[in-house]
């Protein structure tokens, strides 16, 4: 992989700290930098599709507690009616 160098400034506490987990973790400082540099970059990418592209039909509400446990068990009815596997 093709790297680009660059410089930046930084506080001289966050690269103490850089030095001291390098030194312990028995890799370079620049790698702990180009993985904080890959962290920032993806936290502040922005993507093609929105993460939940599709919509769901449902009440229009947050349902209650019961309503999901009520949900489940239905659904779980209506697993074990369909003979697809032994009852738990």
């Amino acid at each position: 992989m093709s790297m680009k160098r660059t410089n930046v400034y930084a506080d001289p506490e966050d690269l103490a700290i850089i030095k001291e987990a390098a030194k312990r973790r028995g890799i370079s400082e620049a790698e702990i930098i180009r993985q904080g540099i890959h962290l920032a970059a993806m936290a502040n990418r922005v993507w093609d599709e929105p993460l939940f592209s599709r919509t769901f039909e449902g009440p229009g509400h947050t349902l209650s507690q019961s309503e999901v446990r009520d949900a489940v068990a239905e659904a779980v009815q209506r697993e074990a009616g369909s003979g697809s596997g032994s009852a738990a």
